[in-house]
């Protein structure tokens, strides 16, 4: 059990269309009458097409809603299809994810990714930053390597701390079911927060409700970034639940 300041992000990736705004309902049903609701916070980042209408439906509640990605000018310019952290802003993003490994791995590399969130700062956006090894490095024993150059690589000639959330998600875990096992987990984010103070330290990867009750046993951690399970308002609440149960 914990009664700790928890964040919850549900990250929906390409998923959702108008009528998914309805499964928040739930959601903000039930943080009305949580016991905890004082020690949540919930941030939902839908695909683009749905921010500003999950901003109206989210906007007299305590949930916040992001991008999932953004371009590195925040200004306009000749990059079709693109979206910069101006327009998230605009149409009621505070929040943008950067660097996630599946953007890192269609092409996106740590010099981009600081481009990102510095456009995402000058533009007030907070920033969701990933960060993760992919199993061979881990195999080889470079996870603390790779965290160490991406975190320091993105995060070049950052000063505002407080704008920061840094997520681990090893891209191993992510949508494959499996998770690190506890103490190595414990050990990770331990090694972030020790090599980078002041910087709250999320969880990602395959979070679901039958294996949020051993990630809650990590101390160290302030929350947790939510794919699929996001997407299911049942799902998410049990997550958010048994974090504090």
């Amino acid at each position: 059990m914990t009664n700790k300041y928890m964040i919850f992000i549900a990250n929906w990736k390409m998923f959702g269309g108008l009528n998914s705004l309805n499964s928040i309902n739930p959601v903000i049903k039930f943080l009305k009458i949580f016991k905890n609701k004082k020690s949540v916070k919930i941030i939902y980042c839908p695909p683009t097409t749905l921010i500003y209408p999950m901003y109206k439906r989210l906007k007299n509640t305590p949930l916040m809603v992001g991008g999932q990605n953004c371009h590195e000018n925040h200004k306009s310019g000749a990059f079709t299809g693109s979206i910069n952290t101006t327009m998230l802003k605009n149409v009621g993003a505070s929040y943008v994810i950067i660097g996630h490994s599946e953007n890192r791995r269609n092409g996106e590399n740590n010099t981009l990714i600081n481009q990102k969130i510095k456009s995402a700062i000058n533009s007030g956006l907070n920033v969701i930053f990933c960060i993760g090894e992919t199993l061979g490095e881990r195999k080889k024993k470079l996870t603390k390597k790779i965290l160490n150059r991406q975190i320091t690589s993105g995060l070049k000639k950052i000063k505002n701390k407080k704008k920061i959330l840094i997520s681990y998600e090893p891209v191993w875990a992510i949508g494959t079911g499996l998770i690190p096992k506890i103490n190595e987990l414990y050990e990770t984010i331990s090694f972030i927060k020790n090599k980078f103070k002041d910087y709250k330290v999320l969880y990602g990867g395959s979070v679901n409700p039958k294996n949020i009750k051993d990630l809650k046993t990590i101390e160290n951690l302030d929350g947790f970034l939510i794919g699929g399970a996001s997407q299911n308002s049942k799902k998410f609440i049990d997550i958010i639940k048994k974090t504090y149960n």
